[in-house]
């Protein structure tokens, strides 16, 4: 988690500093959320239950690899700009005030920039210690341990290397 704010001000959230690092994932999936830049509000205020980041997608990049949690309720709210979700096999267009939810269970889900504008993200989840990432089109497993740090592995368990 970053630092939580020093005083009681509220925070504009756009001018919140971005997560230090671009992604969490091990190589060769960290590079591909490239331009992906994550504001992780809810850490500013010490929030452990959930987290709330403001993301925003340039023009042809990522919001994560397809997944879905276990554990992890997600939801989303668009809040400018254009992005196109898939969920499970389908595909929908989502625009500045369209919102979706993911039970945790469900489908995989992530979202691209098709367009060629910036769009920003709200999203909100839940840190379930013990949840477990499905990833049905990459070699990646992810779980949540009992600290909030995520472990990834292949899919046979093996951790990839360096981590």
């Amino acid at each position: 988690m970053s630092s939580k704010i020093e005083d009681d001000r509220p925070v504009r959230a756009a001018d919140a500093p971005p997560r230090r690092v671009r992604s969490s994932y091990p190589e060769p999936f960290a590079s591909m959320m490239e331009g992906r830049v994550k504001r992780p509000l809810g850490d500013l205020f010490g929030l452990e239950n959930f987290g709330v980041n403001l993301t925003t997608l340039p023009p042809g990049s990522r919001s994560a690899l397809h997944h879905s949690h276990s554990r992890q309720d997600e939801f989303v709210y668009v809040v400018s700009g254009r992005l196109t979700l898939h969920v499970g096999s389908c595909t929908h267009h989502l625009e500045r005030g369209d919102c979706y939810g993911f039970p945790a269970g469900g489908d995989a889900h992530h979202l691209v920039n098709e367009g060629t504008e910036d769009a920003t993200v709200l999203e909100v989840g839940d840190r379930s210690a013990g949840d477990r990432v499905e990833y049905p089109e990459d070699d990646l497993a992810a779980r949540l341990d009992e600290e909030g740090r995520w472990t990834f592995t292949h899919k046979d368990g093996v951790p990839y290397a360096g981590r």
